[in-house]
């Protein structure tokens, strides 16, 4: 009877009702369903089937400021959701209570995840940066030993000095010569991983030779992060198919992968008979060596690391060296060529931390900074700081939630979803920062002199909490050499009209690079003879005296 009943039902279906008429009421249920989410909610636009995936496409050329703007709009935290079975949802939020509750007060509640680790796990593997509990803290011990060694502070010093003396400023010199522009954002990410590659595996892949070389393995290396981030922004049930059989992105990210495991296995083989053969007479004090060594001395003798971990270690090493202080540096550079009042100040401290020099006998075009001299560069490092903040390396981060649970500001959150948080979006809340916060003010960090921190979850811009980033001195002291060195010798002009705007990757990028030209300044020293030394130096001094009358110009125009 009953199965009588549905058969009629559906032959009367089939003969009344048009596949037009599922389609229109298909389409209402839609623009229905949308128009009441839009009412009721003021996130983003969630649509039916597709969640957040088509706003973020309609606003893909400018989604770090829209993603603002949709935040302010919010109160600060919002829900989303993506493709239907995609398995994407969450909260976004720039409340730092919430950040403080997530990096600090329940950390252990909000890892990094598996959806972190499985996308990550091809390149990275067990590396620091791709685990959780006692493997990460394992590992961050260590590296937290053995960065903030004697040793290995004085290696990568002598490093990082070596590499601008004797690579980046030659390159840069022959650029001013030639008068040519290059995008500044490439150089830097040479010299970083350069930088870096010494450093963690002991090991300069020579990126930064004069003539630009293609390095395979550093070719690999971003071949491989960007083939990973693919991953980050297509569900599971599209890269995970391309993985099996090997196509597209997935395809490039296994060869890349390959080419990067084989040049860090060959190097801690080697470094393993060496160390071996050497024992504790070696002179090595790059992290992979530091690190290989323990296993090898008496109190280390438990601690003899498999090369599955090194190779990891290192590999992580790389991945957080390499981009944030090259990209950082790139959007230094771009705000000091917009506000020549910081550069000139930048400028002047650099001249007060070298003192007084004579012409005749010192080339300043050949100074290199020490230790000491870059800490007292309190104005400059104000500067990093400040761009950091309204450019943040890392834009957006998220954590994983193990167990439901409540934030701060009483928004509720299902286990197995992701918080994200807006690094880029928080600099520009005025409740955060103030009303000045768009400009450009390194004065914010600076009281009395001395430069001032701040609230690390106001501020996460190294991360927070018991992640807090172990290699932040580091950054800077690489930083302020870099910008110290290169501005006391070199004007550098971004290139007029070039469009400079963020690129969406999980690395701040800027997407059409950043063209500049260098011209020789001033005041790098350079031994002329007499009648040039003089005409220069009235030359500089003109310059000097129109930048102080244009300070307070701009100083009476504030303020009167």
């Amino acid at each position: 009877m009953v199965g009588r009943i549905v058969i009629s039902a559906v032959d009367w279906v089939v003969h009344h009702i048009w596949f037009s008429d599922i389609a229109v009421a298909l389409s209402s249920i839609f623009i229905f369903s949308s128009i009441l989410h839009r009412l009721t909610n003021k996130g983003p636009m969630l649509w039916p089937v597709m969640g957040i995936i088509p706003t973020v496409f309609f606003h893909m050329n400018d989604i770090y400021n829209w993603g603002t703007r949709v935040l302010i709009r919010a109160g600060g935290t919002f829900y989303y959701r993506g493709m239907w079975m995609g398995g994407s949802y969450g909260i976004m939020t720039i409340d730092p209570a919430n950040i403080e509750y997530m990096l600090k007060t329940r950390f252990k509640n909000f890892p990094k995840g598996n959806y972190y680790r499985e996308r990550f796990n091809d390149l990275l593997g067990g590396g620091i940066f791709n685990a959780d509990d006692e493997s990460w803290k394992e590992q961050r011990r260590l590296a937290t030993f053995e960065m903030h060694s004697g040793p290995f502070v004085a290696h990568s010093f002598q490093t990082i000095q070596g590499l601008v003396h004797q690579k980046l400023l030659k390159l840069i010199e022959k650029l001013a010569k030639s008068g040519d522009c290059i995008d500044l954002q490439e150089v830097l990410l040479r010299f970083t991983f350069d930088n870096i590659c010494t450093a963690a595996f002991g090991v300069d892949p020579g990126c930064l030779a004069l003539d630009l070389p293609e390095v395979p393995f550093a070719k690999a290396f971003e071949e491989a992060t960007e083939s990973t981030l693919f991953r980050f922004i297509v569900p599971p049930f599209v890269w995970k198919p391309m993985r099996f059989f090997r196509v597209g992105t997935e395809k490039r990210l296994k060869e890349a992968v390959r080419i990067v495991h084989d040049f860090a296995e060959k190097t801690v083989t080697e470094r393993r008979i060496e160390l071996s053969k050497a024992g504790s007479s070696t002179n090595r004090c790059d992290l992979l060596s530091r690190i290989v060594a323990i296993g090898y001395s008496e109190q280390g003798k438990n601690n003899n690391f498999s090369d599955k971990f090194l190779k990891d270690f290192c590999i992580s090493f790389i991945l957080a060296g390499r981009d944030t202080s090259s990209v950082a540096l790139a959007w230094f550079f771009w705000l000091i060529h917009k506000n020549p009042d910081v550069e000139s100040r930048i400028l002047s401290e650099i001249k007060e931390v070298l003192g007084p020099y004579d012409s005749n006998k010192e080339d300043l075009s050949q100074r290199a900074f020490t230790v000491e001299e870059l800490k007292k560069m309190v104005y400059l490092q104000a500067a990093l700081t400040e761009s950091l903040r309204l450019y943040p390396s890392v834009p957006i981060d998220f954590k994983e939630v193990m167990e439901d649970d409540v934030f701060p500001d009483g928004t509720p959150i299902k286990r197995g979803a992701r918080v994200l948080y807006s690094i880029f979006s928080m600099a520009r809340i005025e409740s955060i920062w103030g009303k000045d916060c768009m400009e450009f003010k390194p004065e914010r960090w600076i009281k009395d002199g001395e430069l001032v921190s701040e609230n690390q979850f106001k501020y996460p811009v190294f991360n927070a909490g018991p992640r807090l980033c172990i290699g932040k001195k580091f950054a800077y002291m690489q930083m302020k050499m870099v910008a110290a060195s290169i501005l006391m010798r070199y004007s550098v002009k971004v290139v007029e009209g070039h469009n400079v705007i963020p690129k969406m990757t999980t690395t701040l990028y800027m997407k059409n690079g950043l063209l500049v030209t260098f011209k020789p300044s001033c005041s790098s020293g350079r031994k002329t003879n007499g009648r040039t030394s003089s005409f220069a130096l009235v030359l500089y001094n003109i310059y000097e005296l129109m930048n102080f009358t244009h300070q307070v110009c701009t100083y009476n125009v504030k303020f009167n």
